[in-house]
């Protein structure tokens, strides 16, 4: 899963507003007997998903060997290679470019080749006092300015502007995080205690920055030396972003996070006057623009390269409405090495990459037999999901099969451990989104699992108000951003999430094949039934 911290939701991707949906537990009736009636084709297949099978997959992926699969690293390759070679040996046809088993990703990779910034004759130091994304950013080469204007909060709203009145064209602008509030902390937005998405996103100022043509946006970040403390070693790695070396047109812009010390550099002897706007601001909500005269001198320059990843397709062709089709995915990329360190993400999400090859067989081993599905099934395994969900990003903008035929997406993400919650309990799975455009994919699962699984459902993290916004963070997103019902299958974050103690000595098999052998009833139901499912929630 993707890696979040404190300002993670500011620096990956915008957010985006959400529908209402379930949250809640469901716990079976434990009295049931599991099923396992063979002459019943959906769990005949489904037991063939076995412990031991998913064991040696796992052993292999999350080895030393494999380096962490980084995206554009060689463990990363070895790791394609792996499962492209698995479905070779299933007898899976080879859908990719060149009679291969890849869809061939392309990405800029962007990192600073000079990264410098002085205020008033001190020099401050990227990733120690202050942070910028090259891939968010614009050039700034030998940019110097006597003038900074601090405007507020950066909010252009009807109910508070910052920019009213102002040109800020080609200017510097220094903000801070959040939004108005009086002396009871309501806000002047809302109008109530609850702030508004001014304060969430940080996407929407900055968009209305570029709007305004500001030239850059210093953004002050209080507790950012804490946070570069805990994740420098993975912020000195260039970052990825989708294309082909060109550079886009940016919708938000340029921008820089500076330490308190910094904002008190620039600010200097205007401190004063700020602190008499904020407490005017307070107590009436109003906006003013203060002109600083700090000496600022930044210097980026970008280093921009291409690399190239890959997407894994495993293809099982359906019957009598094969040009349906069903998408089960999984990332098998991860953080990768940092010197000495491996982190070999074995549930994150080695866990899922083995559960999707064991439902690959599954399937095809239905098929060999004369009980193929219906409709067609397309086992996706992408690249670059740690590094912003990009490989189903671009499969999502450049599909194999046309999105108005594939029915849905079944998404598998960590489901080899167990959380704090469930320590004593291992056999249950968070399942997130299955509700959100379809209903009829919601019941299907649960009626899966009274049949066949037994297990306990949790709908915890598919709440509106869930602060973790799991929903957003892996592969299915990029999916159900385009309509198409997805289900996305997991089993919680725990004490090695995105740490090198991320191992397979530590994954329950036992849990993994109860969570595979449910997912494969769910994935054969979506794809035999007679009616595809109903879509019939909102897109937002």
């Amino acid at each position: 899963m993707k890696r979040f911290a404190f300002l993670a939701m500011t620096i990956v991707m915008p957010i985006l507003m959400h529908a209402q949906y379930i949250s809640s537990v469901t716990t079976p009736d434990t009295s049931v007997v599991i099923n396992t009636d063979t002459s019943d084709l959906s769990n005949k297949y489904a037991l063939t998903i076995t412990k031991e099978d998913l064991s040696d997959h796992l052993h292999i992926l999350a080895s030393d060997e494999y380096e962490g699969r980084e995206t554009g690293e060689p463990g990363n390759y070895k790791a394609a290679k792996y499962i492209s070679d698995n479905f070779k040996a299933l007898g899976l046809p080879a859908i990719g470019i060149e009679n291969s088993y890849y869809q061939n990703v392309a990405f800029n990779r962007t990192g600073w080749e000079k990264n410098e910034m002085t205020v008033n004759g001190n020099n401050y130091k990227h990733l120690w006092d202050y942070m910028t994304f090259a891939t968010m950013s614009d050039n700034m080469s030998d940019l110097n300015t006597e003038e900074v204007i601090f405007l507020g909060y950066g909010i252009d709203d009807k109910e508070y502007s910052d920019y009213k009145g102002n040109n800020v064209k080609g200017k510097i602008i220094i903000i801070n995080k959040g939004e108005p509030i009086n002396k009871d902390s309501i806000s002047y937005i809302t109008g109530k205690k609850e702030p508004s998405e001014w304060t969430s996103n940080i996407w929407k100022k900055l968009e209305i920055a570029q709007s305004k043509g500001v030239k850059s946006v210093l953004i002050i970040e209080d507790q950012l030396k804490e946070f570069l403390g805990k994740n420098r070693r993975f912020l000195v790695s260039p970052s990825l972003e989708l294309g082909d070396g060109e550079v886009k047109d940016r919708k938000y812009a340029n921008h820089v996070y500076i330490s308190s010390t910094i904002a008190k550099d620039i600010i200097g002897k205007k401190a004063k006057k700020i602190k008499r706007w904020r407490k005017k601001n307070i107590k009436k909500g109003k906006a003013k623009d203060i002109k600083l005269c700090p000496d600022l001198s930044m210097d980026f320059v970008k280093d921009v390269s291409v690399l190239k990843g890959h997407n894994v397709l495993g293809f099982i062709e359906g019957s009598d409405k094969k040009e349906e089709v069903i998408v089960i995915s999984g990332h098998y990329d991860h953080l990768g090495k940092k010197g000495r360190d491996v982190y070999n993400g074995a549930d994150d999400n080695g866990s899922g990459t083995s559960t999707v090859m064991e439902i690959a067989e599954a399937f095809i081993k239905a098929k060999n037999e004369g009980n193929g599905p219906r409709r067609s099934v397309l086992c996706l395994l992408v690249t670059g999901e740690e590094k912003g969900l990009l490989g189903s990003e671009y499969y999502a903008e450049n599909p194999l099969f046309a999105l108005e035929n594939t029915v849905a997406n079944v998404n598998i993400d960590m489901v080899g451990r167990v959380d704090k919650k469930y320590a004593s309990s291992p056999e249950y799975i968070y399942v997130i989104g299955s509700d959100r455009l379809s209903t009829d994919l919601h019941k299907i699962n649960e009626e899966i699992n009274s049949e066949y699984s037994q297990i306990i459902m949790d709908y915890k993290y598919n709440s509106e108000d869930d602060p973790n916004r799991y929903y957003f963070r892996s592969d299915h997103y990029n999916f159900a951003k385009k309509g198409i019902p997805a289900i996305f299958f997991f089993s919680g974050v725990h004490e090695d999430y995105h740490r090198t103690s991320d191992t397979v000595d530590k994954i329950l098999f036992d849990k993994m094949e109860v969570i595979g052998r449910h997912i494969f009833h769910v994935a054969w139901d979506l794809a035999n039934r007679e009616e595809r499912i109903v879509v019939d929630g909102k897109v937002e």
